[in-house]
């Protein structure tokens, strides 16, 4: 396609307000080389470049992954249909030359050749400071270190300048992988710390507007909620000099013009289209489409246990006999889930998440259990989701909807923007909504202790606490670290079931990471965070 015409088409495309400012970006793509300038369209960007900031969302995690290094990445392995996966069991160096794991600690010597983008060295003492900061600041950051038991500054000892130990608190099998997702990562200390304040000592209003890593890449530019430009960072020791010298990431909200703009070539990867386009493409052959089920995720109604009419058990179950689960699976989905319903009455729980409930669609149960709760008339309610992600979430909700209005059950659907729906998750206030976690570390007890544990992270939305249902967390991520098989066991089975009984959330499937590129795209790689990483992509 002529440049010229290429402009004409897509502004044609953005049917008058759209997309106004496509073309300006991608015309800078064309100024480049195409082949080393990839454009990215998605329904919602980052709302702050810091994965330590105060309720960054899904998108600003994918920033942090490309601009920020850790210490230490994941080896890579063949996935399903051969697409390579991240292999949770293996690590390997990557501000770190080489690291050794000893029974109490693990001790990291860093690349005397690393360098932040503004060409300082990266050094030990801002691997302390970085990591420091991440057990400090409270929020979701914070709770992901615990995750690991990585709870305290103490932990992390600089032992020269390129030398430093991580000591352990316990025995727990997550703290090595914790420190290999994208919370520890290395922030450019001396750089940070000249734009702190004494109300903002670890500078998060200064990260949120700007990278200061030492990644692959650097944003150059960013726009909120139009634009993210990123630049490779040629100095980068952390992995291979990527293929992709330049990133163009721009957020194109209508699902059709983000699939005219793939299907033109106008764009080279795109995900979050609705189910029913994937489907479309795959078919027609034109375009890569890569299809995975999430790592550790299930995509869940949520039920807030502090609030009327959802405290009592036998509501939720009802709600959980109430949905329209194949519906969901059929007119949202188009099959591109694995169902969490409808397991046989008479199978046993399995160690392993995620796995099938047995609740299904019953509306008679469900009409019952609510009399039985004293709502035989039903309620008023509100359902809620995030707008990043309405492709899926709104059909979905009205899906829903339609369902619980057969028991007298009428919901407002609300629509949160995207930029705020963390902030609203974290309020703890949405009585009824929809939502995904994936556990980034591929573990049951994972999982269960962030959405399931009386300690209430920011993702137990349900604010749901459980004496029993803690003991059994705890239990089973003793039993791991001291590889105690049998009571591992019975503690996942344990709490598995009580999730299913006290039924706070709901899960309906298991969602798939769905992406479309051109077929000269190589190199896509699934990560457990389920956001792209550009360092290994190419163009042919």
């Amino acid at each position: 396609m002529k440049r010229r015409d290429f402009l004409k088409s897509v502004s044609g495309l953005a049917a008058g307000a759209a997309l106004p400012a496509v073309p300006q970006v991608i015309s800078s793509a064309y100024a480049d080389a195409r082949s080393e300038t990839l454009l990215i369209v998605s329904e919602g960007g980052p709302n702050n470049l810091d994965i330590h900031g105060v309720g960054t969302n899904v998108p600003g995690y994918e920033v942090s992954w490309n601009c920020y290094d850790r210490l230490i990445s994941h080896e890579m392995k063949a996935g399903p249909g051969g697409v390579p996966y991240y292999d949770r069991d293996k690590f390997k160096g990557e501000l770190a030359e080489e690291f050794k794991i000893d029974d109490m600690s693990v001790t990291f010597k860093l690349k005397k050749n690393a360098k932040f983008h503004d060409g300082t060295p990266v050094t030990a003492k801002d691997v302390k400071w970085s990591l420091d900061r991440a057990v400090s600041v409270g929020g979701f950051p914070t709770f992901q270190m615990s995750a690991g038991s990585l709870t305290k500054p103490e932990q992390f000892v600089v032992i020269d300048d390129y030398t430093v130990r991580v000591d352990f608190l316990k025995k727990d099998r997550l703290t090595v992988p914790d420190l290999a997702v994208i919370v520890p990562c290395i922030v450019n200390s001396e750089l940070v710390k000249k734009n702190a304040s004494e109300k903002d000592p670890w500078g998060l209003e200064f990260t949120k507007q700007q990278t200061a890593g030492s990644g692959a890449y650097k944003v150059t530019k960013w726009t909120a909620g139009t634009e993210v430009i990123m630049e490779r960072n040629e100095d980068w020791v952390g992995g291979p000099l990527p293929k992709i010298k330049r990133v163009i990431w721009r957020m194109v909200p209508q699902a059709g013009n983000r699939r005219a703009l793939l299907e033109r070539g106008d764009a080279d990867i795109s995900y979050e289209l609705p189910f029913k386009d994937f489907q479309e493409m795959k078919a027609n052959g034109k375009l890569n489409v890569v299809s995975l089920p999430f790592s550790n995720g299930i995509q869940y109604i949520g039920m807030n246990v502090t609030k009327p009419p959802f405290d009592n058990v036998k509501v939720r179950q009802a709600i959980a006999y109430a949905l329209p689960y194949q519906k969901i699976m059929d007119a949202v989905l188009f099959g591109l889930g694995n169902p969490m319903f409808g397991a046989p009455a008479d199978k046993a729980t399995e160690v392993a998440w995620p796995q099938p409930h047995k609740y299904n669609t019953d509306m008679e149960k469900a009409k019952a259990l609510l009399a039985e709760a004293g709502y035989a008339n039903g309620f008023e309610t509100t359902i809620s989701f995030d707008l990043n992600f309405a492709g899926v979430n709104e059909p979905l909700c009205v899906l829903v909807q339609e369902s619980l209005a057969q028991l007298g059950i009428k919901t407002t659907i609300n629509k949160v923007p995207g930029a705020n729906w963390r902030t609203e998750l974290n309020k703890k206030e949405m009585p009824l909504f929809t939502n995904v976690f994936s556990g980034w570390l591929d573990y049951p007890e994972y999982f269960f202790y962030w959405c399931y544990h009386g300690n209430n992270s920011v993702f137990n939305t349900m604010s749901y606490k459980s004496a029993e249902m803690d003991k059994l967390i705890d239990g089973a991520r003793t039993s791991a670290a001291t590889g105690d098989k049998a009571a591992y066991d019975t503690d996942v089975k344990g709490f598995v079931d009580l999730a299913f009984t006290d039924v706070p959330r709901i899960p309906l499937y298991q969602p798939f990471v769905n992406v479309a590129m051109q077929k000269n795209i190589s190199g896509y790689q699934y990560w457990f965070h389920r956001r792209l990483d550009y360092r290994a992509l190419a163009k042919g």
